[in-house]
This record gives C-alpha cells, sequence and structure tokens, in this order.
C-alpha cells in the first residue's frame, strides 16, 4: 500500500495516525514497543524517527511504501 506524504518525510508516530493504526501520538510508543515495525529493514528508535521517501515500511506482515504526492 502506498502512503502518499508531501514532504521530504514524514515521522513514524505521524505516519501511524495517518494509516489509522493508532488514533493519538500518544499512543505511538506503547505501539512501536508491542509491534513488529521495520523503515527499510531497521527498527526505529521511537515515534520520532523520520521514514524518507522512497522508505519501505513493514508494519508487522504488512508492507506500505512511503511515496511524495508529486509521484
Amino acid at each position: 500500500m502506498k502512503i502518499v506524504i508531501s514532504d521530504d518525510s514524514i515521522k513514524i508516530g505521524q505516519l501511524l495516525k495517518k494509516i489509522e493504526v493508532i488514533s493519538s501520538g500518544g499512543q505511538a510508543k506503547h505501539f512501536l514497543d508491542t509491534n513488529s515495525v521495520k523503515i527499510n529493514g531497521t527498527k526505529p528508535e521511537g515515534r520520532g524517527t523520520k521514514v524518507p521517501v522512497g522508505a519501505t515500511v513493514w508494519i508487522n506482515d504488512d508492507l506500505y511504501q512511503v511515496v511524495n504526492e508529486e509521484e
């Protein structure tokens, strides 16, 4: 699934809200601690970890591709 953003990157906490797996930014830390999340094969260090355009994000068994709205 593609996640369309308008900037060069998005914080992982914002991305989780955008795809509606959490309802508030405060839930991001708990979600990251209790689920399998990888950005280009690397576990994010916290909810402020930036996800750049072009990144592949695995959330549990779901794959997401971050793209710019101009693509």
